[in-house]
């Protein structure tokens, strides 16, 4: 369903993506951030799934600035070739890549953005606008000036964040005023919804799909 492209960001380098487009007319556009393991099988497969919901997606590959390609798998050598490249990633400098990807999605209405463990902390960089690259802080540091609906999940066995930093923020969002949806799944750890790896939990993972999906849709409109 999806293809290679090239985006340029805004210091003039270019970067691979992987781009998947619906059947018809998109509901808007989302911007999927990889984790450390590249614009693998996995992630591709997430892009393909969401466009096949309606919408018109883009994966930059946040790695190329450092190693172009990065396709890699889940055994101990890949994940310690992965946290390798992620300290090497500077954050302003996926935020530009993110933006390009933003900007290459013009036209397919309002753009949302998910990301996944790594993918998620980048992903806290971007809560109110592409444009202003800041370091990722805790989410929870973030309420104050939260300027965009807020989905947070995470497993029960996770400890990144663990149900206790989500019920924390649950609170804050709640004090605050803010537009947010926090959902802990029963039997799941941290990267539960990777379906390549060991941790992947298919009732959880299939729980989850529908309600990132809904959340979309209510909110890019």
């Amino acid at each position: 369903m999806g293809k290679s492209i090239t985006l340029t960001a805004a210091d003039g380098f270019q970067l691979s993506a992987y781009r998947a487009d619906p059947a018809g007319d998109p509901r808007g556009a989302v911007v999927v951030t990889q984790e450390i393991f590249g614009v693998n099988s996995h992630i591709k497969s997430v892009c393909d799934g969401f466009a096949k919901d309606g919408y018109a997606v883009i994966a930059p590959a946040l790695f190329d600035r450092y190693e172009r390609n990065v396709d890699i798998g889940y055994t101990a050598e890949d994940i310690a070739r992965g946290r390798a490249l992620k300290s090497k990633a500077a954050t302003d400098a996926a935020l530009q890549d993110i933006a390009a990807a933003r900007d290459a999605l013009a036209g397919a209405g309002k753009v949302g953005i998910v990301g996944y463990c790594w993918g998620g902390f980048i992903t806290r960089a971007t809560p109110d606008s592409f444009s202003t690259p800041e370091r990722p802080t805790p989410v929870i540091d973030l309420v104050p000036n939260l300027g965009c609906p807020l989905y947070v999940v995470c497993g029960e066995e996770d400890q990144n964040p663990s149900p206790a930093d989500a019920e924390e923020l649950r609170k804050r969002l709640q004090n605050a005023g803010k537009t947010f949806a926090i959902d802990i799944f029963k039997n799941a750890s941290h990267a539960f919804f990777a379906d390549y790896r060991p941790s992947y939990r298919e009732p959880a993972a299939f729980e989850l799909w529908p309600k990132m999906v809904s959340f979309f849709e209510t909110h890019l409109k």
